[in-house]
């Protein structure tokens, strides 16, 4: 749920609310009953979250038990090593 920042046009006070994005705009300050403005901010980041390396089945370029019923070593069976020529 987004967070949304609001400016209050007769106190001046500024201030934040969580509201789902299908509700309409807040119209009245929390202090003094005046009319706010719904502010444009820059916004925040993202988190990717997990190592941000690809698995090992899934590079480019990589040969996997899955994709050509062998290992790179010509194994019938997952070694739980890194493809050959692959620096870990």
């Amino acid at each position: 749920m987004p967070t949304y920042e609001y400016e209050c046009n007769k106190c001046s006070l500024r201030f934040e609310r969580r509201q789902p994005i299908t509700d309409r705009p807040l119209t009245e300050c929390p202090e003094c009953r005046g009319e706010v403005r719904r502010l444009v901010s820059g916004g925040v980041g993202f988190l990717i979250k997990g190592s941000g390396r690809r698995p090992v089945e899934h590079r480019v370029g990589s040969c996997s038990l899955e994709q050509s019923g062998k290992t790179c070593c010509d194994r019938d069976e997952r070694c739980d090593k890194p493809p050959c020529g692959d620096k870990e």
